[in-house]
């Protein structure tokens, strides 16, 4: 375990439980259906047919079991008492095996490391799901952010590096995708996921914390994004995606159009694999970074 205490500092000194880190969270099992695998589908207005006829899942829908055991996770780490300020700061899948319906999975996730930054700190957390024949089917990395918070120091492993050469997103994109977020997206998108968090879902509570209104969830625009690479560059076949990465730059609201550019990245970046780098944005405005994917070849 590596330890640096030279991170700049926040205003809020917080102690966090060095002890939680490696903890691994109890199993949650979940059963696939093809009934959940369409609806997601559906929720996040995947175009693509295998994925709505629940007969595959989308990248995104993997999150799903395991949303039970990263909170869990986190709070290993940090205090309990800061729940409410947990943002989801960056998503990273890693991807063995695709999930279909009858699959049964189960899930468990722990921290691996945290880090004091300027603005708050972040607590890493990596959650890995199996199935009935003990196969590896994903792993994950989550960055939970917790905004002016002061952890006091780094310590542990933080997640893979998905940044993106500012160079290469000054150049002419190699696809471009645009999709509009209903007004109804996040109503739709909170049963599908099991996803309840009140930002999403009640106006004066999202007001209260200090958003414009009710956002749309994070996951589900990543979830955007993926049916969006899949299409541009694998004729939506979800069995060629290896990883798919994000970072979060800032909430998109329903009724909003985003649009993910998409450029190619060189071989030694994805170990000889098909890569490309992506952002997404509400007009001039970032809301996605740092975005990842890589296909097999």
């Amino acid at each position: 375990m590596s330890t640096d205490t030279t991170a700049p500092r926040a205003s809020n000194p917080v102690t966090f439980n060095d002890d939680g880190i490696g903890e691994w969270t109890e199993d949650v099992v979940f059963e696939v259906t093809s009934e959940r695998i369409a609806e997601y589908a559906a929720a996040t207005n995947d175009p693509i047919e295998a994925h709505l006829k629940g007969e595959i899942a989308s990248p995104v829908f993997a999150v799903v079991p395991t949303f039970f055991s990263m909170a869990p996770a986190a709070l290993e780490v940090a205090p309990v008492e800061l729940l409410m300020k947990l943002v989801h700061g960056e998503q990273d899948f890693h991807f063995h095996a695709p999930i279909r319906p009858g699959d049964v999975l189960t899930c468990r996730a722990r921290a691996t490391g945290y880090a004091a930054l300027s603005t708050g700190s972040t607590v890493v957390v990596k959650a890995e799901t199996r199935n009935q024949d003990d196969v590896l089917v994903n792993e994950q990395f989550i960055t939970a952010f917790f905004r002016g918070v002061d952890a006091g120091k780094n310590v542990g492993e933080l997640a893979p590096g998905h940044a993106l050469d500012p160079a290469l997103t000054s150049g002419t994109p190699v696809a471009e995708v645009t999709a509009h977020v209903d007004e109804d997206q996040t109503f739709r998108y909170s049963p599908a996921s099991g996803d309840p968090m009140p930002i999403h879902l009640d106006e004066e509570i999202a007001q209260m914390s200090g958003l414009p209104g009710i956002i749309n969830h994070g996951l589900c625009t990543m979830a955007f994004t993926s049916w969006a690479a899949l299409d541009s560059f694998v004729d939506g076949d979800v069995t060629k995606l290896k990883r798919f990465a994000v970072r979060f730059a800032k909430p998109v609201l329903p009724g909003q159009d985003i649009t993910t550019r998409f450029w190619s990245l060189p071989a030694d970046v994805s170990g000889g694999d098909r890569a490309v780098g992506f952002e997404t944005s509400v007009g001039d405005d970032l809301v996605i970074r740092d975005g990842l994917a890589v296909f097999t070849n």
